[in-house]
């Protein structure tokens, strides 16, 4: 074991709210893992990129010192790392060789392992499922010190409970998995611009069996025509070029709240929309600024300053989901200011007991975190329960434990299989505890 910071510290997820005092030790093997749990050690924690208490502890073992390539195949993808290692880390390694992640989500800065625990989706669901649809095994330490090899045979149900499970179910060493074959690193891009949310929506549901990814920016203060917004349709392309990283970042200044003031984001949103003049766009571009845009501005949670930023993001059924989501947009925007939104459609892929993915629409929305925005939000939850939605663990900061009943109906089975795997409820986080699983 290296590394034990034995002075408590103040922590926080990428949304710098809430903040939690922990003592951090460090794995660099696996022996490592269970090592840290005789030093009470209760979470597993990676790179600390979701946004908001569920990779916080007053305990935790840092895994980014576990950041090996344990086996690689080059002629079939097959591909097992320790889950330290992050997706950048990964495509760095893997592009050059002719392949990609099978599935990503907005930045490329997350450890695998916490990928596992958020069972993370990207532009592609509606094609390729999230994560645990491309990974083969996993091998853990769960609470009670026992390394276990596990996939959908061999303890099924501590396979499944892992992905959703926010890392309740185990400290993850490593992830076999599945790679996308690809022919460059170029993404062929048609954008489409857009009148209203309606015909975002329609351009999102009509092309799913068109193009591999897509995903819409909307504009959600516009008075008349909420919604409107950029939908950005992409495909893996030929090309000679094989590069692993795109542009280089830029710092982004902790500017603080009064850069997100509603007339600044409204001229900002309407700049953006306007930038493309064309309402039909085509362009080839470098993976990075298609897969992970707000890369490119380093640190950019720190524009909101020292009170943070809350990412509230759900997903509702397409039956009725566009209703929701006008419902919910309309009682939020009157009272506080989105900075911004993403919206993307869920296909039929599996997940584990408290994953988030499940068919319909998945909106992103940002805010400023203040006690208006938070119980604004809060109140209007009940229209994402009443819709048959959820909120996706990996982001929140705010839901109460009666939503997260309402919303999860298989929490029942992922209890069951850690009272299995951790019958003295060592493993445990900020999150957990919020909601009541713990």
């Amino acid at each position: 074991m290296t590394g034990i910071r034995l002075k408590p510290h103040p922590t926080c997820g990428w949304g710098r709210y809430p903040v939690v005092t922990s003592v951090v030790q460090r794995a660099r093997w696996l022996d490592d893992l269970r090592l840290s749990l005789d030093r009470q050690a209760t979470l597993a924690q990676g790179q600390l990129r979701s946004y908001g208490d569920a990779g916080l502890a007053p305990s935790v073992v840092s895994t980014l010192e576990l950041n090996r390539i344990l086996h690689f195949e080059p002629d079939t993808g097959v591909l097992e790392i320790e889950a330290g290692i992050t997706l950048d880390q990964i495509l760095r390694f893997v592009v050059p060789r002719g392949w990609f992640l099978p599935v990503t989500p907005g930045t490329k800065h997350p450890t695998i392992g916490g990928c596992v625990a958020a069972d993370v989706h990207g532009k592609n669901h509606h094609v390729d499922g999230s994560l645990v649809s491309h990974v083969e095994a996993l091998t853990l330490v769960t609470a009670e010190g026992d390394t276990i090899r596990c996939d959908r045979s061999d303890y099924a149900d501590l396979f499944w409970s892992c992905f959703g499970g926010m890392g309740l179910t185990g400290f993850v060493y490593s992830v076999r998995m599945q790679l996308l074959a690809i022919a460059s690193d170029q993404i062929g891009v048609v954008t489409r611009r857009t009148r209203d949310l309606e015909e975002t929506c329609d351009i999102l549901k009509s092309t799913q069996t068109q193009h591999r990814y897509s995903v819409a920016w909307l504009d959600v203060l516009h008075r008349r025509r909420r919604g409107r917004g950029l939908v950005m349709l992409g495909d893996h392309t030929q090309g000679a070029s094989m590069k692993a990283h795109g542009a280089r970042t830029i710092r982004f200044p902790a500017v603080g709240p009064r850069l997100f003031a509603r007339p600044v984001m409204q001229a900002g949103n309407a700049a953006y929309y306007r930038r493309q003049l064309r309402r039909l766009h085509h362009s080839k571009v470098h993976y990075d600024p298609y897969f992970y845009p707000l890369d490119g501005l380093r640190d950019w949670n720190r524009a909101y300053g020292r009170p943070g930023f809350l990412q509230y993001q759900f997903v509702v059924p397409f039956a009725g989901g566009l209703d929701c989501i006008r419902a919910f947009l309309d009682r939020i925007c009157n009272t506080t200011t989105c900075t911004l939104a993403v919206l993307k459609t869920f296909g039929d892929g599996q997940t584990g007991p408290l994953g988030f993915p499940q068919r319909g629409w998945t909106l992103a929305l940002d805010f400023c975190q203040t006690p208006k925005s938070i119980s604004t939000l809060q109140d209007a939850t009940s229209l994402i329960t009443d819709a048959g939605g959820r909120l996706y663990l990996a982001k929140d900061a705010i839901m109460r434990a009666e939503h997260f009943a309402d919303m999860y109906p298989r929490a029942g089975e992922f209890l069951a299989a850690k009272r299995r795997y951790d019958p003295g409820k060592r493993l445990r986080s900020a999150l957990s505890d919020r909601l009541g699983i713990t």
